[in-house]
């Protein structure tokens, strides 16, 4: 389902051309790589450290999300989308379900809750661990200091900070 935009593409001989679309889904999915790529060799590296046995990895990226790898992920799945865009007509623009899929499995389902809930557990009488999570975008990559000054409501529209992220740390400390 998530490749599908991928497998379109790949079956059409929709011209040689390079369009601003191209460019536009193919910035993204670099980007998107690397940040995953840095995402998860930052957190192997941060595990593999014996003194941070316990802890949760706040360097490198983790430092401006909660969830750095599902945002690459989601990025670049959303670029070769873009990408495909040129070639698709009609009701091949349906191939959107494939990044929709994906967003919406790690976003809701899957991914962030279920890694909320872990961490809100084993960390959610932590004080240190309530301020990263207080001013650590769920998933965007954004500044700290900036985060954590932002209204909720703009933190839950538009940066994907839903409460039910939270709903497993301690009543009084959440």
């Amino acid at each position: 389902t998530v490749s599908l935009p991928l497998t379109l593409v790949n079956a059409s001989d929709g011209g040689g051309s390079l369009k601003p679309a191209d460019v536009i889904g193919w910035t993204m999915w670099v980007f998107g790589f690397l940040i995953e790529a840095a995402a998860d060799q930052q957190k192997l590296s941060f595990k593999n450290s014996p003194e941070n046995r316990g802890k949760w990895c706040d360097v490198g990226v983790w430092k401006y999300s909660r969830h750095p790898n599902y945002f690459g992920e989601m990025l670049l799945w959303w670029g070769i989308f873009v990408a495909a865009s040129p070639v698709l007509e009609g009701a091949e623009y349906l191939v959107i379900f494939g990044p929709l899929f994906l967003t919406l499995l790690l976003l809701f389902v899957s991914g962030i809750p279920l890694l909320e809930a872990s961490a809100d557990k084993k960390h959610g009488n932590s004080g240190a661990y309530r301020s990263y999570k207080k001013t650590t975008s769920p998933l965007i990559l954004f500044p700290r200091g900036v985060y954590g000054n932002l209204p909720g409501w703009f933190k839950t529209v538009f940066l994907f900070e839903f409460p039910f992220y939270s709903r497993n740390l301690p009543q009084e400390l959440g």
